[in-house]
């Protein structure tokens, strides 16, 4: 069963790729739920947010369950992983947000950590690819690291496909993209959002 793999991959590897997540149709329903309304994406928390297209050149939109039935569908989907996720692995998750985003060709996103400034809200990283027709050359993978720098993986964007891993354990990159390349990234939360 995937869901015991999750578990078992992140309490022994601290990260785990789960193909076939969502399929097509699912994909292409969520995608139909987005509206053209999507900001430059920022880095920094709080009153240190800041765009800064030479570290981020995505644009995104946080998503709720009031966007759409599929998102909602998408979203409980979510909540039935984070209460697997606390029931066995005792993370004590509370929330989950979620945006789209969306890389234009060209577009990246340097090397970083997901808790801005040491903050530890953020436990598990997930990111949803729905790129239907990528293909290799396309660019946009993601690489994830040690704490030493050492590369662990390469993950093609293919639709359908997610990784979860431990937010505050593994710095990560998005290369440039040659295509349009689209994904929802998520954080399983210890406090309320």
């Amino acid at each position: 069963m995937t869901i015991n793999n999750l578990l078992d991959s992140l309490t022994t590897s601290g990260w785990y790729v789960w193909d076939d997540f969502l399929n097509t149709s699912e994909i292409q329903s969520i995608k139909d739920c987005i509206p053209d309304t999507l900001q430059e994406a920022k880095i920094g928390n709080g009153v240190s947010l800041q765009l800064n297209t030479n570290v981020r050149g995505d644009v995104t939109l946080w998503l709720d369950d009031d966007m759409g039935d599929p998102i909602k569908s998408y979203f409980n989907k979510m909540y039935d992983i984070r209460q697997e996720l606390n029931a066995g692995l005792y993370l004590g998750l509370r929330d989950f947000e979620t945006h789209f985003c969306r890389y234009k060709p060209g577009a990246f996103y340097q090397k970083h950590l997901d808790n801005p400034q040491s903050k530890s809200r953020r436990k598990v990283t997930t990111v949803l690819y729905m790129n239907e027709d990528w293909q290799t050359g396309d660019g946009g993978e993601l690489v994830v690291y040690d704490r030493e720098d050492t590369k662990l993986l390469e993950l093609s964007p293919k639709a359908g496909r997610m990784i979860f891993f431990m937010s505050e354990q593994f710095p990560h990159e998005v290369l440039p993209t040659n295509t349009v390349r689209e994904s929802i990234a998520g954080w399983f939360l210890n406090s309320v959002a």
